[in-house]
């Protein structure tokens, strides 16, 4: 393998790692979010109902957000299996993605 293969590789593998990090990051802000809009909205002088379409909007985009994290995933396996086509064994640790982890969910468990 040429050494530009090689850092080739060690580039895709590094950023699709930085990718997966900022995936989870985002999930991670949503959740804060959720928690402190909810939290404000149990003050007894806010209307019950208020902000209830915002935190419909932010499941919404929770969703995106897991469906984005979802989708690195599938790259990162599609990139792995490349590498074990074209590098084979370097002594690296391969990743190695279960096909659960990825696969589509029937309609009525995604609603």
């Amino acid at each position: 393998m040429s050494d530009t293969i090689r850092h080739d590789a060690l580039a895709i593998r590094k950023l699709i790692r930085e990718a997966e990090a900022v995936s989870d990051e985002v999930m991670v802000a949503c959740a804060r979010l959720k928690q402190a809009m909810v939290g404000a909205r149990q003050n007894p002088e806010v209307e019950v109902h208020r902000g209830q379409r915002a935190l419909l909007r932010l499941n919404q985009a929770e969703t995106q957000a897991l469906a984005l994290s979802t989708s690195l995933l599938r790259v990162h396996d599609e990139l792995s299996k490349i590498a074990r086509e074209t590098m084979g064994d370097d002594g690296d640790v391969d990743t190695v993605v279960p096909d659960r982890a990825i696969a589509e969910l029937p309609a009525f468990a995604a609603a």
